[in-house]
């Protein structure tokens, strides 16, 4: 059975002592399904979350209903940087794309010990740039790239918050995310499917060669990679 703990989020783990220990009686575990939507544009965020196994999507939704992710958060990050970026709404939504855990740190405490702890301040403000970083290439990436180096990008960054190479998802889930037309993400996945890069089947898709899809993706995977490595390095300092 695998053994959960706030220190699996690598934006808790790389808190010291004095700034870990008080959050622990606070932190709660929370299982987080597909589908679940943890804030809506415009609420008031009620509490942080600090995914272990869990992984969210960020993004916007259009009046017409058309959505596009803006960013992903997962064992690298919080959803909820409004909280202690001073304000408590935010315009976009927030809902699980891959099935886990989460840590939940209700708003209160949240602010407190941001306000409180230098060493929390800075973990979460280097992460908060390395969203940043993540959000511009994410534009780039829509407004320059194939739909196959799209799904490319998206597919590794997905691993890399994961433990195994199994997503479970739909291509419909996957456009949405992506912002393009259903049809366009069949095209791909059949592309990397023939390629043997990927196997897709009923809402599953498994990857079976990683390098395979790093050579189909765009720079942006690389960039916004190396951008989360070089921060994560710079927290400890």
């Amino acid at each position: 059975m695998l053994q959960h703990s706030p220190r699996q989020n690598r934006l808790l783990a790389e808190l010291p002592s004095a700034a870990i220990e008080p959050l622990l009686a606070q932190l709660e575990l929370v299982p987080m399904r597909l589908g679940d939507v943890l804030y809506e544009p415009g609420g008031h965020l009620q509490h942080a979350y600090f995914p272990t196994t869990a992984i969210v999507s960020l993004h916007y939704v259009t009046e017409s209903g058309a959505t596009c992710e803006t960013s992903g958060v997962g064992n690298e990050g919080v959803v909820g940087i409004s909280l202690f970026m001073g304000g408590d709404t935010t315009p976009s939504s927030a809902v699980v794309h891959t099935a886990g855990h989460a840590y939940r740190l209700a708003r209160r405490v949240m602010k407190q010990e941001f306000d409180r702890h230098e060493s929390m301040q800075r973990v979460l403000l280097v992460y908060v740039q390395a969203m940043i970083t993540q959000i511009a290439q994410t534009a780039v990436c829509n407004r320059h790239h194939s739909v196959e180096q799209q799904v490319c990008r998206w597919l590794l960054m997905t691993l890399d918050r994961m433990s195994s190479g199994e997503l479970v998802l739909t291509q419909e889930l996957m456009a949405g995310v992506l912002g393009v037309r259903r049809e366009g993400i069949t095209v791909a996945a059949g592309k990397l499917q023939q390629a043997g890069y990927i196997r897709y089947r009923r809402g599953h898709l498994n990857v079976l060669d990683r390098s395979g899809l790093e050579t189909r993706a765009c720079e942006c995977y690389s960039v916004v990679k190396k951008e989360l490595d070089r921060l994560a390095m710079s927290a400890r300092h």
